[in-house]
């Protein structure tokens, strides 16, 4: 059916209006953002694709320009500039909460933040999440990057910049280009390390987030830390 022919209480813009954005699908959402189809699909059928192609709207999220930039009508500069501008506000959003609050109290923010910033990268990128004496978030840094396979780690420079951030704690992380998230011998032996390096500074490792687009793995968690 084309967008056209449906009626009005259906249509996204309408229903959103009558019955408030938490009544639309998550399809609907995403068609209000995209605002136009393409030849032969709708903008309904358009976004269902995308969440389809992406694992839903977390995956979506995740998802960087050049992914997006594959689909057929998105390849303009208009749409995916408004996605990736929703993908912004949200690493904002959730960066003003985990600088509130202790990151006890959201670990599942920490993970989608993380994978936000780094889990699409197609390189891997070493980044430390540096925290005050509450475990409120000071800054998030992306300190090292790497190849697909391996990336250097210098303990020092991260010892170095948890001092400057007057920092009593960190989060390591690392993305998985390959869409594995198993901790390698080598990932466990750079978290202890680091975390025997940042000791004698009295910063504490709380966690080492390995991600890639729409899963995580945690350490702690995982009985690793």
């Amino acid at each position: 059916m084309a967008f056209k022919d449906l009626p009005l209480d259906a249509r996204p813009r309408e229903k959103l209006i009558a019955r408030g954005a938490s009544a639309l699908a998550d399809a609907e959402l995403l068609a209000l953002l995209l605002r136009t189809g393409v030849a032969g699909q709708n903008v309904l059928q358009l976004a269902q694709q995308l969440l389809e192609r992406f694992g839903g709207l977390s995956g979506l999220l995740h998802t960087g320009p050049e992914d997006l930039k594959a689909v057929k009508g998105m390849g303009g500069s208009t749409k995916r500039s408004e996605l990736v501008a929703v993908l912004e506000l949200a690493r904002r959003a959730m960066s003003e909460k985990l600088r509130t609050r202790p990151v006890f109290d959201s670990p599942g923010a920490v993970k989608h933040y993380l994978q936000m910033h780094i889990g699409t990268r197609p390189h891997e990128v070493f980044a430390v999440v540096f925290l005050d004496a509450q475990h409120r978030m000071i800054a998030l840094e992306e300190m090292f990057r790497g190849t697909l396979t391996q990336t250097s780690v210098y303990p020092r420079e991260v010892v170095t910049r948890a001092i400057q951030h007057q920092a009593a704690a960190v989060v390591l992380s690392h993305n998985h280009p390959s869409g594995n998230i198993e901790p390698s011998r080598a990932d466990e032996s750079l978290t202890q390390t680091l975390r025997a390096a940042l000791a004698l500074v009295d910063v504490r490792v709380i966690d080492h987030i390995i991600v890639a687009p729409g899963c995580s793995f945690s350490m702690a968690e995982g009985g690793l830390l």
